[in-house]
């Protein structure tokens, strides 16, 4: 049973959608279910560190999947790139009001494609990148090559 929250999040999705010039997309997968996650994020600095100043995604999945997104996008707005780095599925699982466990992976995968796309940003303007979220660009790939090649198993297409 999903709770009110995920379902406001399902029904009316925040910032969701491709973003014009965006500094950078990310792509990220799930290979137990087939959901896909692109990430779209806009960076600005203010104070001399760098924030999240539009955020944008398009989620291919189940009702937890976008609604863990949509919420994702929502913790991560505004936030400098250190404070979103920090954000984990259980944090996103708990802005919803739980989730059921058979969805956790849902949140995983927000949480994944956010910070991907903080890797991919850090990476390209030269910023040092913590081992932390090294393992975390690793992982995300590994399995978004898995999901990929699932997705292309099954025929799954996203249009």
């Amino acid at each position: 049973m999903y709770t009110e929250e995920v379902m406001e999040h399902f029904k009316n999705p925040r910032n969701m959608g491709e973003m014009e010039n965006p500094d950078v997309t990310a792509r990220v997968g799930n290979p137990s279910c087939g959901d896909m996650m692109n990430i779209y994020m806009k960076v600005g600095e203010k104070n001399g560190e760098k924030y999240i100043e539009d955020i944008k995604f398009k989620t291919f999945g189940c009702a937890s999947a976008i609604a863990t997104s949509s919420v994702t996008t929502e913790l991560a707005m505004g936030k400098t790139l250190k404070e979103a780095e920090q954000i984990e599925e259980e944090e996103v699982a708990e802005a919803l009001g739980g989730l059921p466990k058979i969805k956790m992976h849902c949140s995983n995968l927000s949480a994944n494609g956010l910070h991907e796309a903080i890797y991919k940003y850090k990476k390209k303007e030269g910023m040092e990148i913590s081992d932390d979220l090294e393992k975390k660009h690793e992982i995300a790939q590994k399995t978004l090559e898995k999901t990929e090649e699932m997705r292309e198993e099954h025929g799954l297409d996203e249009e």
